[in-house]
């Protein structure tokens, strides 16, 4: 799977309608969810913009510091391989209360990676990868506004520097997009971009690709 991620002069003056959008299914299965999510992404001289739309009936979101585990409850997030070769990647969350988890991640065993399930693929005592969390990505800017009644919209720029890579026309990265949804019922929805094939959100095997493209 890749991604044309486009470059944009000027992300404030930018028509995110234009760029192209991709829809986020089942993690495990591939099929579409209950609830509607779009993601677009753009790249400037500064950095990578992501921006997700979401389809939400129900919020769930208590937590208000920064690297609390909001993975635990509703959360759009982002992957970024700067590499391509899946030991080493950025893990980006944001909370509907605009609360950040950033952190760098390790991968120390990949057979276990693309096997192993979790119940939210975020914790930091598993034994095949290490997640430094007290890492921040200081010049990263986020947004969630409501739009409506069951619309909402997240933003998320990343400074280059934060991702310690500058690409140019034709680089390619691997990345995935996901989001945790949970119901009235106080069930949890997983979906992602690349379904990985289980509730598990770190399988880089199952990265797709991010090209630079002007």
């Amino acid at each position: 799977m890749q991604y044309e991620c486009k470059y944009v002069e000027n992300i404030v003056e930018a028509d995110w309608n234009l760029l192209p959008d991709i829809t986020l299914l089942d993690v495990v299965t591939g099929d579409k969810p209950r609830l509607h999510t779009s993601v677009r992404a753009c790249w400037s001289q500064e950095g990578l913009h992501v921006r997700f739309d979401c389809e939400d009936d129900h919020i769930i979101a208590t937590m208000i510091n920064r690297d609390d585990p909001i993975y635990n409850e509703d959360v759009v997030e982002v992957f970024i391989d700067t590499t391509g070769t899946g030991y080493k990647y950025f893990e980006f969350e944001v909370s509907p209360r605009n609360v950040i988890f950033d952190a760098k991640i390790e991968i120390t065993d990949m057979a276990r990676a693309q096997g192993e399930r979790h119940s939210t693929g975020t914790d930091d005592t598993s034994d095949y990868k290490t997640v430094d969390i007290a890492w921040d990505a200081h010049g990263m800017l986020t947004s969630v506004d409501k739009l409506s009644e069951g619309q909402y919209r997240y933003e998320l720029h990343f400074p280059f520097a934060d991702l310690e890579a500058v690409p140019d026309e034709g680089t390619v990265w691997k990345w995935n997009a996901y989001r945790i949804d949970g119901d009235q019922s106080g069930k949890f929805h997983f979906w992602a971009w690349s379904p990985t094939g289980a509730v598990n959100y770190h399988v880089p095997s199952k990265f797709g690709e991010l090209k630079f493209v002007k």
